[in-house]
C-alpha cells in the first residue's frame, strides 16, 4: 500500500500528478496483460480449464434473463432467471422442477401448437402442393406521393425477393391498402409488401399475405442501401437460402413462417446467396450475403446488401380494411353436429348422379369471385407501451 505523500490524489503539481497517474495506469495494464498471456499459455494446454472458466464467468444480459413467457415453443426456460424464480414461489405451477431448481422443459405443451401450425394459413405453402420450382408472385408498392428515396428502397426489394414486381401506387382517392391487396389477388398475386413513407424516409413496412392474410405492419429503421456499403457484391439470380433465427414464440413463429413464404422452398445452393433474418430484442435485423469460398477450410462471407431493421407493431387477422367497399364481418357460427339430409337414395348410397342437361341451351357464365377487403380490422396482436413491463419482457 503507497503511502499518501505518492497518491495521485494528494500531489498538488498537477504536471507531476499526471505523471504518475500516466505511470500507474499504464503499470496496471502491463500486470493485466501479463495475467492474460499466463492463463492463455495454461488454457492452451488444457482446454477443460478454458470451458470452466467460460462457464462460470458467463455475463448476465437482457437475451439470457429473459422473462418466460408461456408461449415459447423451442426456447429453453430453463435459462430464464424469471421462470425459476416464479416456479419457487408458486409450487403448484404447471412446469416442474429439476433436484437442481431449473424448469423442464419437456413440460410445455407441443400438441397445441402443432395443431396450431397445421391448421394456420400458410399450412398450404409448407404442404408441397405447389412447384418449389416456381417463386411466389409478390407486388411492391408503395404510399402515395413516395419520392426517390422510398422507390430506391424498392427497388432494393424487388431484387430480394425472386418472384417480386414494383408497380408504382398512383395519386387519388379509391386506391386504398386494402383494394390493392384485393386486385393483387385476383391476378395471381400470393403477396402484397408496401413501404410507408414519412419525412421523405421509408419509415414502415407492410406485408401481406394473399388472399386471406394475415396483415404484419413492421416499423422500418436503419436502412442502408447497396451502394453505400463498402466492399459489397452483386447479387445475382439465384434462389437465396433463408435463415430465420430467434423465433421462439407462437407470434415469432407466425412472422418467420411469414417470410418464409416469400421465397421459394428450394433454395439454388449454386449461388451461395443467404439471406437472413435474425430476431435480438423484438428487432428484426436483415442482412443478405454471398458465401466466399477461400479455401477447402476457411469461408467468407461478403455482404450483397441492403441493410434494415424492422419490428412488429401489429399483425391483423385478414386483409386491410376498407371501409367504404368492404366485406361485412361473418357472424359467429357453431357447428351442429347434423348430418345433411339426403335428397334421394341414389346419393345416400353414394352413386353418382346424372347431371340435368338441355342440347341447344349455352350455360351461363359464372361470375368472377372477386376478393373483398373486410370493413374493420381485427388484429391478432398489436404492440402496446404498456405490454413491456420490464426491458426483460419480449414477444417474438
Amino acid at each position: 500500500m503507497p503511502t499518501s505523500r505518492f497518491e495521485p490524489s494528494s500531489i498538488k503539481n498537477k504536471i507531476k500528478r499526471e505523471d504518475i497517474t500516466r505511470k500507474l495506469r499504464k503499470s496496471k495494464g502491463q500486470s493485466k496483460l501479463q495475467r492474460r498471456l499466463a492463463l492463455a499459455k495454461e488454457e492452451a494446454t488444457n482446454p477443460a480449464a478454458k470451458k470452466r472458466r467460460q462457464q462460470e464467468n458467463a455475463p448476465r444480459t437482457l437475451d439470457n434473463t429473459r422473462e418466460f413467457d408461456p408461449s415459447i415453443l423451442t426456447a429453453d426456460p430453463s435459462t430464464s432467471t424469471s421462470a425459476s424464480a416464479s416456479a419457487q414461489n408458486d409450487p403448484s405451477s404447471s412446469n416442474s422442477q429439476n433436484k437442481d431448481g431449473n424448469i423442464n422443459p419437456d413440460q410445455q405443451p407441443t400438441d397445441e401448437s402443432l395443431a396450431d401450425i397445421s391448421s394456420d394459413p400458410f399450412a398450404e405453402y409448407f404442404s408441397g402442393a405447389s412447384d418449389p420450382t416456381i417463386p411466389p408472385k409478390v407486388l411492391v408498392t408503395t404510399s402515395q406521393k413516395a419520392t426517390r428515396v422510398t422507390y430506391e428502397f424498392c427497388e432494393e426489394i424487388v431484387g430480394i425477393f425472386p418472384g417480386a414486381e414494383l408497380i408504382r401506387r398512383k395519386k387519388g382517392k379509391g386506391f386504398e391498402m386494402g383494394k390493392i391487396a384485393g386486385w393483387a389477388s385476383d391476378r395471381g398475386y400470393s403477396h402484397l409488401v408496401v413501404v410507408n413513407e414519412d419525412m421523405k424516409k421509408p419509415n414502415a413496412m407492410t406485408i401481406v399475405y394473399l388472399p386471406y392474410g394475415p396483415t404484419a405492419y413492421f416499423k422500418l429503421t436503419s436502412i442502408e442501401l447497396s451502394k453505400k456499403i463498402r466492399g459489397h457484391g452483386k447479387p445475382t439470380d439465384h434462389y437465396p437460402e433463408l435463415v430465420l433465427n430467434g423465433f421462439v414464440t407462437r407470434l415469432g413463429h407466425s412472422v418467420g413462417r411469414l417470410f418464409q413464404t416469400l421465397f421459394p422452398p428450394m433454395p439454388e445452393f449454386q449461388g451461395r446467396q443467404v439471406v437472413t433474418l435474425h430476431n435480438q430484442r423484438d428487432f428484426l435485423f436483415f442482412r443478405r450475403h454471398r458465401y466466399a469460398f477461400r479455401s477447402t477450410e476457411k469461408v467468407a462471407l461478403q455482404e450483397i446488401g441492403p441493410r434494415f431493421t424492422l419490428k412488429l407493431k401489429s399483425l391483423r387477422k385478414g386483409l386491410p380494411a376498407v371501409k367504404n367497399m368492404g366485406e361485412v364481418a361473418k357472424d359467429l357460427e357453431f357447428d351442429a353436429f347434423e348430418e345433411p339430409e339426403v335428397e334421394n337414395k341414389e346419393a345416400a348410397e353414394g352413386k353418382p348422379q346424372e347431371e340435368e342437361t338441355m342440347e341447344g341451351v349455352e350455360e351461363q357464365p359464372k361470375d368472377e369471385k372477386k376478393t373483398l377487403p373486410p370493413k374493420e380490422d381485427e388484429y391478432l396482436w398489436v404492440w402496446k407501451p404498456e405490454l413491456e413491463t420490464s426491458r426483460r419482457t419480449f414477444f417474438l
